[in-house]
């Protein structure tokens, strides 16, 4: 097969999880007296981190204040990890057709490369019922985030397979780069989380609209 291994992003690509992190993110912005943003500006500011997040949140904006106090960021994110802590996976749910492509793709080395803390992947994947379905998790605090190449190279280096053989599937500008930069190719799902972007502009090897369409691509022979 071209493609021996499969790395997979979490957010956006296997799960919509985006109502925990906006109900998490307004229970927060209410604690600190900050007024309350919407679902869709909530799930335009996700892809690159609980932390970023947090910071979009309290600027309002997807361009982070530079004028942003760092003790008060410190405070919202720690208050942050607590509300979502008790919110993760009460509101996700899987992706059409998600269960059906993990399960047709059993046979192939997969990896999960999230931004998210493992504490929070851990707990959602459970929840989903999807760990079983990864020989590799790797997390947000493990090493550096995506669009650094790292965790890609790290999950091939743990699946034995060269980077050349594995392919990324992920939503976001983030992945695209991050696989560009381990030099892995790279399917662009349109459905998730692009931070209201056009994927196409990022050159992914591959743009597809669900998450079946990914099988053809990774069973080329």
């Amino acid at each position: 097969m071209k493609y021996e291994a499969a790395l997979f992003d979490l957010d956006g690509t296997l799960v919509d999880s985006v109502y925990d992190l906006y109900i998490a993110m307004n229970l927060t912005l209410s604690d600190l007296a900050f007024p309350i943003v919407s679902q869709r500006l909530v799930e335009s500011w996700v892809g690159n981190g609980i932390d970023v997040l947090v910071k979009r949140g309290l600027s309002g904006d997807m361009q982070i204040s530079e004028h942003l106090d760092s003790a008060l960021a410190d405070k919202a994110i720690a208050l942050f990890y607590g509300h979502y802590e008790q919110l993760v996976g009460e509101y996700s749910v899987l992706y059409q057709h998600v269960e059906t492509g993990l399960a047709a793709l059993r046979g192939m080395p997969k990896a999960l490369i999230t931004n998210k803390a493992r504490r929070f992947t851990e707990k959602l994947l459970d929840k989903l019922a999807l760990t079983s379905h990864f020989d590799v998790i790797v997390c947000g605090d493990d090493m550096a985030k995506k669009p650094s190449p790292e965790p890609l190279l790290f999950a091939c280096q743990q699946l034995n397979v060269q980077a050349s053989q594995a392919i990324m599937i992920g939503d976001s500008k983030s992945d695209i780069l991050a696989a560009q930069a381990a030099r892995i190719d790279v399917v662009a799902l349109t459905y998730g989380y692009n931070q209201g972007e056009s994927l196409s502009d990022y050159n992914p090897q591959y743009l597809c609209g669900t998450f079946l369409d990914i099988l053809p691509v990774l069973n080329q022979r």
